[in-house]
């Protein structure tokens, strides 16, 4: 009798995966992007750094002085009031923006009729331009000619710096709302529907699905739209000029304001460079803290949590 044993069979060969390689473009694709950004923004700005140290009025050739200009922008009591005007602005801008375009920018999200043809009309102010629009709303505040003739509050609003700032207010926020909100009906049109049913079962009036629903869902929108309108405002020239012109007397010179006095009109380029290399290293410093402190460099989708 013969013993049968059974082969051992050995453990098969690890099957070796192929990686995948990740096509990705060529570096040279972004090399029109570079070459543009280096021409008409990287080089504008370090040219602006340059003439902040020096004494040039705009002919011949430029003087290094040092940091006489940034010592004299610092110890310049009205650069600093004009300062604080830019920032003042720049607040009320936001806080009456932000509000009016996540509302309407919500409602128009939804399906009310005739919805389409109430927000195509309520855009147009971005087929206008701001030079237009400032004009037009100097005439209409005009206490002779304008809309204020017959009716006292808004006779002379615009000869008082209370009455002047809230016209700025009000003309930047009716030509630039309508864009905020086109940002925050795109973005609420993309919230899941799932969470508003789950929140109508839970028995959630319209108010606390807003609240609850709504407004987390729109927090990248409102981090992005929040810089975009910040910024902005940080650098409004044209409306200011052209319906205040900074006044009454300086109540509403703005820092781009000032630079374009200090600039065209007394000739001191070194010192409008300085200014204008406060406004960019300030907006810059804002949008990195709104970035920061937001979680908005953290965020990898607008539905986290679903």
């Amino acid at each position: 009798m013969t013993d049968t044993q059974t082969p051992v069979r050995s453990a098969p060969a690890p099957v070796r995966r192929r990686s995948k390689r990740v096509s990705r473009p060529s570096a040279l694709y972004l090399l029109p992007a570079l070459v543009f950004f280096g021409i008409f923004a990287a080089l504008p700005l370090v040219l602006v750094l340059y003439l902040s140290f020096t004494d040039w009025t705009g002919v011949g050739t430029p003087g290094l002085i040092g940091l006489d200009n940034w010592i004299r922008l610092f110890q310049n009591q009205a650069i600093w009031d004009v300062t604080w005007t830019t920032l003042l602005l720049t607040a009320l801008c936001w806080a009456t923006q932000t509000p009016m375009a996540i509302l309407i920018g919500v409602w128009a999200a939804g399906e009310q009729r005739n919805r389409a043809v109430l927000s195509a009309l309520f855009f147009l102010p971005l087929l206008l331009s701001t030079a237009a629009i400032a004009l037009l709303y100097n005439r209409l505040f005009d206490p002779y000619l304008g809309i204020g003739r017959g009716f006292e509050p808004l006779r002379n609003i615009l000869g008082t710096t209370s009455g002047a700032i809230t016209a700025i207010v009000i003309v930047v926020g009716w030509q630039f709302i309508p864009f905020h909100t086109l940002l925050y009906q795109a973005a609420a049109r993309n919230i899941p529907k799932v969470l508003y049913d789950a929140a109508t079962v839970d028995g959630a009036g319209r108010w606390h699905m807003f609240w609850y629903v709504t407004l987390p869902q729109l927090r990248n929108t409102v981090v992005t739209s929040s810089t975009i309108m910040i910024v902005g405002s940080l650098t409004y020239f044209e409306t200011i000029f052209l319906l205040t012109n900074g006044g009454p007397a300086s109540s509403t010179r703005t820092l781009p304001l000032e630079m374009y006095f200090r600039g065209f009109k007394q000739y001191e380029f070194g010192f409008a460079s300085a200014i204008g290399s406060v406004l960019v290293i300030v907006a810059t410093a804002i949008s990195l803290l709104i970035v920061r402190f937001s979680g908005f460099g953290k965020m990898r989708s607008t539905l986290e949590g679903l």
